[in-house]
């Protein structure tokens, strides 16, 4: 099967498409998927730069796994002997290292089917995303109706789900992103937008209930002046190594109830959750392009700059 792969640590260009062996179901909770996209996340190029963190579990010297890739979407093509959820031909979407290839085989327990709305395209740019926005407000957050939130970084991949989820949830929702990115930002939920490159929300005197900072470039301790005296400030500290972890381990020791660090927990019953909102129309994936799998290399280019409006995703099959 073809694959993306990468041998050593470093830039876009590390990468290159090569034949490897497809995977076979060596557990019986396993399904055999036909990849048709798989969607580029932050997490991808930290592996391929190789973050420090990233490094501890996927080799100090060289990557132990070569495929990138944590979203998929696609076709089952064989089950193993314990997949009651699934059947051979369900079209399905969710979380799986090594997505980026023809084939992947993962757990039953991170996927779900694909919302009858919508395409492989748009399933492949849900599962990271939408579960880390999902379980940063709901479960981290412990989001209420009723709230203020902010959302830093709102036109983002995980910033346009976060959008959408607080509105879902009966929030006020103030969005800071780029001037380019304001009027669709405010279409897809947002009760207020704010372009960071001409005003500070630090500056405008509100306070809120909920800071998410879904592109790591707000401190805990800038922000916690616009945080009511129950409020909580959430990043995904170890996707954006800007600000140190221990920054932020200080922060939460210093005022436990309101700096927290979050990584996703990916599984099928907040997939299945979402799944139910796409069809409902409560939230839908903004897919600013879609790169075949030999413009790898672009697509990683184009994440990695920040500038990303919604997802990218990768086409694996073609035809």
């Amino acid at each position: 099967m073809r694959a993306a792969i990468y041998c050593s640590y470093g830039p876009p260009e590390v990468m290159e498409l090569k034949d490897v062996e497809q995977p076979s179901i060596m557990d019986d909770d396993r399904v055999l998927i036909r990849v048709h996209s798989a969607s580029v996340n932050a997490l991808d190029y930290l592996y391929r730069k190789g973050y420090l963190p990233t490094r501890l579990e996927n080799g100090l010297i060289k990557p132990k796994k070569s495929i990138l890739g944590i979203d998929v979407a696609g076709t089952i093509e064989a089950i193993g002997n314990n997949v009651h959820k699934f059947k051979v031909g369900d079209h399905v979407f969710g979380s799986c290292f090594g997505s980026h290839a023809e084939y992947v085989t993962p757990r039953e327990n991170t996927l779900s089917h694909i919302p009858k709305n919508v395409s492989f395209e748009e399933a492949a740019a849900i599962p990271c995303a939408a579960q880390t926005a999902l379980q940063a407000l709901r479960d981290v957050a412990q989001i209420k109706q009723g709230q203020r939130v902010l959302i830093y970084g709102a036109s983002g991949g995980v910033g346009h789900f976060a959008v959408q989820l607080a509105k879902y949830f009966g929030t006020e929702v103030t969005a800071v992103c780029s001037t380019s990115n304001l009027q669709w930002v405010k279409d897809i939920g947002a009760d207020y937008v704010l372009d960071y490159t001409k005003e500070d929300f630090e500056n405008n005197g509100k306070k809120y209930d909920i800071i998410l900072d879904a592109v790591g470039k707000r401190t805990f301790f800038r922000c916690l002046p616009s945080l009511t005296e129950a409020g909580v400030y959430i990043t995904e500290h170890l996707f954006y190594p800007k600000y140190h972890p221990i920054q932020l381990m200080v922060s939460s020791l210093i005022s436990r109830k309101k700096a927290k660090i979050h990584l996703a927990k990916p599984n099928d019953k907040d997939l299945d959750f979402l799944s139910s909102l796409v069809e409902e129309e409560k939230i839908r994936p903004v897919i600013e392009k879609c790169f075949p799998l030999n413009q790898i290399v672009e697509a990683h280019r184009h994440v990695e700059s920040g500038r990303t409006k919604g997802k990218i995703v990768i086409n694996i099959i073609t035809e």
